[in-house]
């Protein structure tokens, strides 16, 4: 696989709009305003807060400058809403203050309940929340008795009389994740084969690539500690008769979690090498960097299991370390359109060097004999604003997401003196 430098930057082609008037008023309100209980307000953002929304040919951004912002451009990128194929079953609303429920939630958007996720402040509802369901009114979900909204540790009310489910918060964790994949059954009429395993103990930032894992494979989340499995995810893992358990961030469990997992399944860690697939893991400072803990989960694969992306062609998700609650917002991509795993970026003002090279070595490229409109393409999704990522490391992934010219190998060389 080639590996080309990082091109210089070009100018931008700027092919989008703000999408704060048409997604939700997206990310421009202030911290400050959200605090108080407003939502992003609609108009111009002050100009040290850049501009929010801009799209290149490779890249789209979504979201602003909160979590619910951000979650609400993706489940209106997602759901539009303005016919019925494009209004979801139903919508997850998880309180936003809940990170290890948010992150459980994410296995609603698989299939089939494909459901966005919105985010609750508490017992109330962001102004961009509200839009979303207005904007998306979701059908109704028949496997949840016409549900239209699943709501997960709140109990907001919601507009328009909307029918909800409720799940309760526990003050255990792992509680709430056991109820989400009890739900999960119900919707899809059984028990899964396969389940995610996560420390809700360990540093988010290393477990937000968990969210687009379990939305496109369809494995719910299950919640572990560091030194031991609640019973809860045991009696889970029981009911499930020895499952595939697979975990993300490995070196976060200790042998005692460990242990008590190998006597409930088969336990594998979720690496990916630049060689293929996984079972052990990398090292500990590959594993335990956010940045590279989440290329790992992109190329990793098990059998039928995983993102395996070692290859151009593909949808890819970017975010920002800081915002783990971006990853279950931005779940419902890794499970529609063009399917795309979670990137990180460790820092908003540029591409980290190994993201850098990941995306250089999954480029797509293109030969005289293969012309670029019979090649393949890879697009970015960029979640919040340019607080999360900047619109300078917004032009460092356009370019390097850009398909080029490339050496044909030998046998396309033969191929086409054939033709």
């Amino acid at each position: 696989m080639r590996t080309p430098s990082l091109r210089p930057i070009a100018v931008l082609a700027l092919t989008g709009a703000i999408v704060g008037g048409v997604l939700g008023g997206c990310g421009k309100g202030a911290s400050s305003q959200r605090a108080a209980g407003g939502g992003a307000q609609v108009g111009t953002a002050p100009a040290t807060q850049g501009v929010v929304g801009i799209s290149t040919k490779n890249t789209t951004r979504l979201g602003g400058a909160e979590p619910p912002d951000d979650a609400a451009a993706v489940a209106q990128a997602v759901f539009a809403g303005f016919t019925a194929a494009t209004r979801p079953q139903a919508v997850v609303l998880v309180d936003e203050r809940d990170w290890p429920s948010a992150l459980a939630a994410s296995a609603l958007a698989s299939a089939p309940l494909g459901a966005p996720i919105l985010y609750a402040d508490g017992d109330s509802l962001p102004d961009a929340t509200v839009r979303a369901l207005h904007a998306m009114h979701p059908i109704g979900a028949t496997a949840l008795g016409g549900a239209q909204v699943v709501r997960i540790g709140t109990s907001a009310a919601l507009p328009g009389g909307l029918r909800a489910r409720s799940i309760a918060k526990d003050v255990e964790p792992a509680v709430t994740a056991a109820a989400v994949q009890k739900l999960l059954a119900t919707v899809r009429g059984g028990s899964p084969h396969q389940v995610i395993v996560v420390a809700s103990d360990a540093p988010p930032a290393l477990l937000m690539p968990a969210a687009a894992l379990s939305a496109e494979s369809g494995a719910p989340i299950l919640l572990v500690r560091r030194n031991g499995v609640p019973a809860a995810t045991s009696a889970a893992l029981r009911a499930l008769h020895r499952p595939a358990i697979y975990v993300v961030a490995p070196t976060t469990l200790g042998k005692a979690a460990y242990s008590a997992l190998a006597r409930l399944g088969s336990v594998t860690h979720v690496t990916g090498t630049a060689g293929g697939g996984g079972g052990e893991a990398t090292s500990a400072d590959e594993s335990d960097d956010p940045v590279e803990n989440a290329i790992s989960v992109s190329r990793f694969s098990h059998g039928s299991f995983g993102w395996g992306i070692h290859e151009a062609g593909h949808g890819l998700v970017f975010a920002n370390v800081s915002r783990p609650l971006d990853a279950p917002a931005a779940a419902p991509l890794a499970a529609h359109g063009d399917y795309g795993p979670l990137l990180l970026l460790a820092h908003s003002a540029s591409v980290p060097g190994a993201l850098t090279r990941y995306l250089s070595n999954i480029e797509p490229g293109y030969t005289a004999a293969v012309p670029p409109v019979r090649e393949v393409y890879n697009h970015g999704w960029l979640i919040g604003d340019e607080r999360a990522i900047s619109a300078l490391a917004q032009a460092e992934l356009d370019t390097v997401l850009e398909i080029a010219p490339r050496q044909p190998s030998a046998a396309e060389e033969s191929v086409a003196a054939a033709e």
